[in-house]
């Protein structure tokens, strides 16, 4: 191994001077680098004090999306944009498996903690890249999972790691050495239950959606005990009585099309299709400490693009939603696409900011990447709509109904913002959002519950005569206003990350790994990973020294190259 990692950093070493003549800037930031980061509660162990004030801790990378408020937001600035085209590789390490990596790095104190496809967690030295341990989930004999065998990365707490697993477990590993410590099931993957989101952990809770919605599932969010793996509640993501209130529009007026005299004939005759209804979610859920209360947004109802057996507003697909964190009881929710029939389904992880309001008022506010190619602006108190963004995509024949022989529309089923996690930059009031265009016809085919099976009730196809593209794109959350975009060659899928340094990094299916200036979106440097980057990046310091990280490992959805490698860059 140490032979072909040599080969390999002298392979990227030339292929990132390459690169780094990109950007044309040049100079050094000097003394305003910071070379030491905030050092808050005990290193040893990851406190509550610690979690809770991650958002300022400019050593570690504590939750995959930086923070409670998932802003990925790193808060050093010694890599910036006076200097980042220096940026080469620090060391690259190969998991053993081949295939999709969606990944988040989580960085403890110099300890890196990542995951692949299929379940493995890997602990590595953060400053070298070594393997420390590595643990290998036994998977049962039934795993149903959409979209990949993907797994987004750990959560820690205490002295323990904690992931989820295509078998519908949680799983608590030590770790100092990647022990098993015990294991709790979360679901049936009988019925087309699976993970493949990071748990958070928060207040001695480990919380945990689940994946499935295309199978027939019922949706929730389980919060478990993080010492003994006990279940302590349950939200379930589609509501009994989820008629909701027949809406006609959109979150944005658009008229949905709907025949609501026979959707409610056939709720009357059928009852509520809640059990089977999907809902699944995608992405972690956002917590407020301030007031005890999380956030997180539910995917497309079930089947996907037929809505005869599922009459109503389908309640709480396709929505923001807020419960108690100590309890998880219902607090608020806001519905983004009611009764939808495009797999318009809400799946990039919530951010909270402080946002202006529609009178100029600064209030608590979450944002929410949507497929529809929306970032939509919402209130924390009742979870109303406050704004939505222009559209960074094409949108074309909203909502036009799927069709036997196939009704085109854009977006497409993929976005807009897919699962990828937003960035954003508190100092310029900018989200940071990758999206995809892919034009596609909508087929809709009428099937009963196949218990356990994929239920999509049609297809999505993308049309093969149509250019497909993506966009890096920011927007202004206090106004809705697209403040720079820039158009990539392929759709765009893994994610993004905001620095204090003034640049946003994120990665592309062709296999570039970019960065740009947060503030104008001037492309500053570019490396060639040889896989397709389609992870979120992480940063972290250790012993003085800034590092950027991401996972090369290519995409199952998307089909971009497949790779095994975790590339971590530092300045010279």
């Amino acid at each position: 191994m140490g032979t072909l990692r040599r080969a390999l950093m002298a392979a990227a070493t030339t292929a990132g001077a390459a690169a780094l003549t990109i950007g044309g800037l040049a100079g050094s930031a000097g003394a305003q680098e910071v070379t030491t980061g905030i050092l808050w509660g005990n290193m040893n162990t990851v406190t509550q004090d610690l979690l809770n004030r991650a958002a300022d801790d400019g050593n570690n990378f504590l939750m995959t999306h930086g923070n409670y408020h998932q802003t990925r937001f790193y808060p050093n600035r010694q890599i910036n944009t006076l200097n980042v085209r220096h940026l080469h590789p620090a060391w690259i390490f190969q998991t053993d498996v081949m295939e999709s990596m969606e990944t988040a790095p989580v960085v403890i104190n110099g300890v890196m903690y990542v995951t692949t496809s299929f379940d493995h967690v890997y602990a590595l030295n953060a400053r070298t890249g070594e393997q420390i341990w590595e643990y290998k989930h036994k998977m049962g004999p039934i795993t149903t999972y959409c979209c990949g065998p993907n797994n987004r990365g750990v959560a820690a707490y205490g002295d323990m790691i904690y992931v989820g697993t295509l078998d519908s477990k949680l799983v608590a590993l030590e770790a100092k050495t990647g022990k098993l410590v015990w294991q709790s099931q979360i679901a049936d993957p009988e019925l087309g239950y699976s993970e493949t989101m990071a748990p958070t952990a928060v207040d001695g809770k480990i919380l945990i959606g689940t994946t499935g919605g295309e199978y027939g599932i019922r949706g929730f969010v389980k919060a478990f005990d993080a010492k003994t793996g006990k279940l302590l509640w349950t939200f379930n993501t589609t509501a009994e009585n989820s008629q909701g209130v027949w809406a006609t529009t959109d979150a944005t007026g658009r008229d949905l099309h709907r025949d609501i005299a026979a959707e409610k004939a056939a709720y009357a005759k059928n009852g509520d299709p809640y059990k089977t209804l999907g809902g699944g979610v995608w992405q972690n859920p956002s917590v407020d400490l301030a007031t005890r209360r999380i956030y997180f947004v539910v995917g497309n109802p079930s089947p996907d693009l037929d809505g005869a057996p599922r009459p109503g507003d389908n309640l709480y697909t396709d929505s923001l939603v807020s419960v108690d964190l100590d309890t998880g009881k219902y607090v608020c929710h806001f519905q983004y696409v009611p009764h939808d029939l495009w797999d318009m389904d809400a799946v990039s992880a919530t951010v909270l900011v402080d946002v202006k309001d529609k009178d100029g008022n600064v209030v608590p506010g979450v944002l929410h990447g949507e497929k529809t190619g929306h970032i939509y602006v919402n209130s924390r108190k009742d979870c109303s709509l406050i704004r939505f963004s222009e559209a960074m995509v094409p949108q074309e024949n909203m909502w036009t109904l799927p069709t036997k022989e196939g009704a085109r529309m854009l977006p497409g089923a993929n976005g807009g913002v897919e699962w990828s996690p937003m960035a954003t930059d508190p100092n310029l009031g900018l989200v940071y959002a990758v999206n995809l265009h892919q034009p596609m016809n909508y087929f809709v085919e009428s099937a009963p519950y196949p218990s356990g099976k994929l239920w999509l009730g049609g297809a999505f196809k993308t049309i093969p005569t149509e250019e497909q593209w993506g966009n890096v794109t920011a927007v202004d959350y206090n106004t809705g206003k697209i403040r720079w975009q820039v158009k990539t060659q392929q759709p765009m899928i893994g994610g993004i990350m905001a620095t204090a340094g003034g640049l946003v990094f994120t990665g592309e299916g062709n296999g570039l790994f970019k960065a740009y200036d947060s503030a104008t979106g001037a492309e500053l440097w570019r490396f060639q990973a040889g896989a397709g980057v389609n992870a979120p990046p992480s940063s972290y310091t250790v012993d003085g020294k800034q590092y950027v990280v991401v996972a090369a490992g290519g995409n199952t959805q998307m089909d971009y190259k497949r790779g095994n490698n975790v590339i971590a860059f530092t300045l010279p």
